[in-house]
């Protein structure tokens, strides 16, 4: 599918991921049209700091609202569908707003997809529908686990995502990224929580559990991913992990961020931050093969390359001070 004519949404583009998204598009898409989450502040999230912001059209609503959801779709070619709500520590508190923003909304977006019979959906999902590996690489066989109220949303947002291809041929994909990281991401994430209290100045860095594994990507990887397979023909109700088959520690990411800034901040164990027992995932391992035999795609940073161009968006002034390093992001 050659991208360069259509008229395209993204949902969530207000945040992390969907913001930088947007900005990947606007030079490979016809027209983006970007869907940030209603607010009474006209807040735009990140998407309110791009220098492509003029370049886009910028639409406010809430995908849990179904009326909404038919009339945002309306002059769409393809949909982009990220908006969800994210944070693991934050699912134990409210998961009824998890179920209602990703399995409902996800639910809007497809009925009013096929209403529309637009003529592609990726519909984004998340590693840790998978849970805690029971065998690695990961691939999208894998069985899945519902550790946090989180992850069990997205199960259920996959689901029914698919059941739309499958009982209605609705023509979508599910994108399965593993660990993103890089500038714009939240606190909540371990990769921003260590620069910014690095940066922030503190002598003492608070970390829950360190030996979990993770399957780091930098955020315009992932957004490549992503534009690869909506343009891929074959990729229809087929769900594809994003990912670069790496495997560190969370320690070991600890150890190289403070290299990279030239840190002796010590490690302080901080109970408030350690998952319950049984949601903590304790290893993340993608196997990327299926997308490179649909798309060829390979990741364009290793982890030092992406962490070094995450520090230096982080250590800027203005974009630290919009983190509250010595506060616990849930």
């Amino acid at each position: 599918m050659n991208l360069k004519e259509k008229r395209v949404l993204v949902t969530g583009a207000d945040g992390f991921i969907g913001s930088h998204l947007c900005e990947y598009l606007v030079s490979r898409v016809g027209k983006v049209k970007a869907l940030c989450q209603y607010n009474s502040f006209n807040s735009w999230g990140w998407l309110d700091q791009s220098p492509l912001l003029g370049e886009m059209e910028v639409v406010t609503g809430d995908v849990r609202d179904p009326f909404f959801c038919h009339q945002v779709t309306q002059d769409v070619d393809l949909v982009f569908h990220l908006a969800a709500l994210i944070a693991i520590p934050f699912s134990y508190v409210a998961p009824q707003s998890y179920v209602e923003t990703n399995v409902i909304g996800t639910l809007n977006l497809c009925q009013a997809a096929l209403d529309r019979s637009l003529e592609k959906i990726l519909v984004t999902s998340t590693s840790e529908v998978y849970g805690t590996a029971q065998y690695v690489p990961i691939d999208e066989k894998h069985p899945l686990q519902p550790q946090s109220p989180y992850s069990a949303s997205k199960i259920g947002a996959d689901a029914m995502a698919m059941s739309y291809y499958n009982a209605f041929n609705l023509p979508l994909f599910i994108a399965r990224p593993f660990n993103t990281y890089g500038p714009r991401q939240s606190a909540r994430a371990v990769i921003p929580t260590i620069i910014t209290q690095i940066a922030s100045g503190m002598k003492q860095i608070k970390l829950g559990d360190c030996t979990p594994t993770r399957d780091f990507n930098y955020v315009e990887d992932t957004c490549e991913g992503m534009v690869q397979l909506m343009a891929c023909d074959q990729v229809i109700g087929k769900t594809v992990n994003i990912g670069s088959n790496y495997e560190v520690t969370v320690q070991a990411t600890l150890e190289l961020i403070k290299f990279l800034m030239g840190s002796d901040v010590e490690l302080v164990f901080d109970e408030v931050r350690k998952r319950p027992e049984n949601s903590e995932v304790f290893r993340l391992w993608c196997d990327n093969s299926l997308i490179k035999s649909l798309t060829g795609f390979t990741p364009g940073h290793n982890l030092e390359a992406g962490l070094k161009k995450t520090i230096a968006w982080f250590q800027d002034p203005k974009n630290l001070a919009r983190y509250k390093g010595e506060i616990y992001n849930v």
